[in-house]
């Protein structure tokens, strides 16, 4: 028996939750037909759904004929949840594309049909209401084959032309025809799985016409998927039952799935070692309705309860990542909260509705200070705003929204990072390339494994893909380039992973700073429909607009152009359309990529982008010079660099030439001499310290060898506090028992890496408070005076012992690490902190249990317990 996952696509109004309410019925899933119209239909089960007469949410359903069982996955329509489309269509055995008989292909029937071709999904199509008057079957031939594909053929009518219309489709096809007349209904589906033919098929789903023949034909001409016994799976969703648990829906793609599974998978925020979760419940689901399940098999499509940081498009098993999605949204709005509703508190609720659409990418921009969404269109915006409603009782509100910019550059360039301060050191070099428009950003590695290793260099490589990075002209983030590593550099002792990070961050940058950069707007294809008299004015607006259209079509007295404009100007013209054609008008706009911007310059100067101020997107380099880190900026960082990468661009014709990369060889293959020599053109001449067995017999002015300079780490108390969750928990109870649990992790932490530790914690609001200073177990503890914060205090430190000693700064506060930055010491946030006390305390409990103890103390092992 065939076991299927089959999606259903349609423009919105084609008639797609009909049909599949019609092949519920007439499988026998559904004793009574439901209606969209009547807010009754068995897959539209969230109220806002009926409300609107649209789906929102992809949903499944499985029916049963008699050689298949198929989930039937139903896909929203209107143009505003198309991401929640594209996320289903990665799941798919076959797909069938709903078209209306009245309206033919639309311009978001194309689109689909390029997110078929991209997810490489056999379609089935069909041509639903023909019981509407003045609709031709010819017409509507002709109609697919030039908008769509000429590999439409109509399998409603089994007629003399039906097998040569397939034969034409495929060359060794032909000929087989041509041989024995006929084809095979084996050869026939083999040629739908290729995307080589596309059946058509006609019919009302209203009334239930046509729909038995699509469901015979559907059976005939399908393929079952080959059988995996190794387990894969794809996941496609996540939502939320009625409960708030947490579902992640996936298609098992080989093998099985069973309850209390253990499955080890990467968070997209990309940790360095798997989480491993527990399955904990397996559903399937049929519309509204469940049923629990112990095992799920090859084709099933379940909800699985217990995974906690799954995403749409994560691949489990041997399955891999599928595609960057394809669209995305154009603007974001501001979301408006009501008085006394705090930021911080809200925006962990609304990145619940992220983890389940995540192209929502709700964040605090700390420039703007303001929680912001990325939107499709006005539908949306109030979907969004009744789901908030609903969930968490908060009547939110949006403000009128922005253009969300893109930046690429026009030539290829070199940048290179360089970061160094005091014991650390890395250095990469970077090739930056213009791509393809819509391609988005590719990374690889053109570096020899004798010049940098392996490992180091798939660190670089993540590094690269981990971070949205942005452009230096409005801040934007960059798209459409091809990112090379051809060139780096690690020290055998002194190089750690954030080093690479670090170095790779700046070389981007460093690039972007140097390039020829061009600022992309985004684009709405569209299709407008005026009265003839009205076209002159159509035509002149869209000229202004800076859009492009073909010629015109007249269709009785009505006019309909189409073309591609930017969005910016074509967002609200619908409103005019309304107006000047006195409601006759029409107007449809879907997301057609981006282009460069129309109005570069004044967008740029709108933003005020100062891409030298944004410290955390810095393009300068950090060097080791006397002994301390010393800041160089990206237009004189080339000069200071330790290796070369031979490249050379050919500036007659653009084309990059990457020769045998010509590198400094004692920069990667170095002995002990050599390293000497570094070090001393680096820190000075090498002091090594004088044995004798005649002490006592040296010359009174003998002096002793320079000692090493002491490592200082200063800790911002109450940021780290507020940073861990434990701690923060505990001082949301006893503020005074959170900084003695810190003392103690940090005394352990002291202890064992014998540096000089200060901890500060501000006192400036405490009224008559002369700050105070003292020691606790081997770290030094210092309170701070009224009117004196713990940014001035640290900063001051650092000023007075940054040049005398190494010096690192544990704090995630902007403020200091900036302060930090500028005095060239080492930075730390509260999480790298945390990562390196817990390695810490894990060297200790080893160390102690060599030597025979079974336990060990943590300070955080006590929180629940103080709690």
């Amino acid at each position: 028996m065939k076991k299927l996952v089959i999606g259903i696509l349609a423009h919105v109004d084609a008639g797609k939750t009909t049909l599949s309410e019609a092949l519920l019925y007439s499988t026998g899933r559904l004793k009574k037909l439901g209606r969209v119209d009547n807010k009754n239909a068995f897959l539209d089960n969230y109220e806002l759904e009926r409300e609107r007469g649209i789906t929102i949410f992809s949903k499944q359903a499985v029916i049963k004929t008699e050689n298949a069982e198929i989930t039937l996955l139903d896909t929203p329509g209107h143009v505003d949840f198309s991401s929640e489309t594209e996320r289903t269509l990665q799941v798919m055995d076959y797909a069938v594309l709903v078209i209306s008989a009245r309206d033919g292909v639309q311009v978001h029937t194309e689109t689909l049909w390029k997110l078929l071709a991209r997810y490489n999904v056999p379609t089935f199509i069909f041509i639903n209401k023909m019981d509407l008057e003045d609709t031709d079957k010819t017409k509507l031939m002709k109609n697919l084959r030039e908008k769509l594909c000429d590999g439409c053929v109509d399998f409603s009518e089994k007629n003399d032309d039906f097998y040569e219309n397939i034969a034409l489709c495929d060359e060794s096809s032909m000929e087989k025809y041509m041989e024995e007349g006929c084809l095979s209904t084996k050869e026939i589906a083999v040629l739908i799985k290729e995307r080589k033919v596309f059946p058509c098929f006609f019919g009302s789903a209203l009334r239930m016409e046509g729909v038995a023949e699509f469901i015979s034909g559907m059976e005939e001409f399908t393929e079952n998927p080959a059988i995996k016994n190794e387990f894969g799976a794809k996941v496609f969703k996540i939502s939320r039952d009625n409960q708030g648990n947490r579902m992640t829906f996936m298609k098992i793609t080989g093998g099985s799935f069973k309850v209390r599974t253990v499955v080890s998978y990467l968070p997209k925020e990309g940790a360095e070692a798997p989480l491993e979760e527990k399955a904990n419940i397996l559903r399937m689901y049929s519309g509204a309705k469940f049923e629990p399940v112990e095992e799920a098999k090859q084709g099933s499509v379940v909800a699985v309860l217990g995974l906690s940081k799954t995403y749409p498009g994560q691949g489990l098993g041997f399955e891999e990542a599928g595609f960057e999605p394809l669209l995305e949204p154009v603007l974001t709005y501001r979301i408006i909260l009501p008085d006394g509703i705090s930021h911080a508190q809200f925006l962990p609720k609304l990145k619940q509705l992220e983890d389940e659409d995540p192209q929502l990418h709700i964040e605090w921009n700390e420039q703007l200070k303001g929680i912001y969404a990325c939107l499709m269109g006005e539908v949306q915006e109030e979907i969004l705003k009744s789901m908030v409603s609903d969930r968490f009782g908060v009547k939110i509100d949006l403000d009128s929204g922005r253009i969300i910019y893109r930046e690429t550059i026009a030539e290829p360039v070199e940048g290179t990072g360089h970061f160094e301060p005091l014991r650390h050191y890395a250095e990469v070099h970077l090739i930056l390339e213009q791509g393809e428009p819509g391609s988005g950003l590719h990374f690889e590695s053109r570096c020899s494994e004798d010049a940098l290793d392996r490992n180091w260099q798939r660190l670089i490589l993540t590094h690269l893909e981990e971070k949205q990075h942005l452009g230096v002209l409005t801040g934007s983030p960059i798209t459409d380039m091809k990112i090379t590593l051809v060139a780096g550099r690690a020290h055998v002792k002194h190089t750690e992973g954030g080093d690479f990070r670090q170095a790779t961050y700046r070389a981007l940058r460093q690039g972007l700073m140097k390039a020829k950069n061009v600022l992309l707007e985004p684009y709405y294809a569209f299709r407008l429909e005026v009265p003839s008299e009205q076209i002159g004015r159509a035509i002149n607006d869209i000229r202004e607009m800076n859009g492009t259209f073909s010629s015109p079509e007249t269709n009785a007295d009505m006019v309909e152009i189409s073309g591609r404009a930017p969005v910016s100007a074509m967002r609200s013209y619908y409103k005019e359309v309304l107006s000047y054609t006195h409601g006759r008008g029409k107007l449809v706009c879907f997301s057609d990529g981006y282009s460069p911007c129309h109005n570069a310059e004044s967008v740029i100067a709108e933003f005020g982008y100062d891409p030298c101020a944004d410290i955390d997107n810095t393009p300068d380099s950090v060097f080791c010079s006397h002994g301390a880190g010393v800041t160089v900026k990206w237009n004189e960082v080339e000069r200071h660099m330790h290796v070369s990468s031979g490249i050379d661009f050919n500036s007659e014709n653009g084309i990059l030439l990457i020769p045998n990369i010509k590198v400094f060889r004692r920069n990667f293959s170095i002995d002990e001499k050599e390293l000497e020599a570094i070090m001393e053109r680096e820190f000075g001449p090498i002091r090594r310290k004088q044995y004798s067995e005649a002490v006592m017999d040296r010359p009174k002015e003998y002096k002793a060898p320079a000692q090493k300079k002491k490592d200082y780490l200063i800790v911002d108390g109450y940021n780290i506090i507020f940073a861990w969750e434990e701690l923060n928990k505990l001082a949301a109870e006893n503020l005074d028992a959170a900084r003695h649990i810190l003392m103690d992790v940090l005394s352990n932490y002291c202890g064992y890496t014998k540096c000089e530790l200060v901890l500060v914690f501000d006192g400036y609001k405490v009224k008559g408070n002369y700050g105070e200073k003292f020691d606790y177990h081997g770290i030094h503890v210092a309170y701070t005076k009224e009117n004196e914060t713990g940014d001035m205090y640290i900063e001051k430190l650092v000023q007075d012992i940054g040049k005398n000693y190494n010096v690192k700064v544990a704090t995630s506060d902007n403020l200091i690490q900036v302060a930090a930055l500028r005095s060239g010491v080492l930075r730390m946030s509260a999480n790298e902190l945390r990562q390196e006390i817990e390695w810490v305390n894990k060297q200790i409990k080893e160390t102690i249990e060599t030597y025979g103890r079974k336990s060990f103390y943590r300070p955080f092992d006590n929180i629940d317990k103080i709690l």
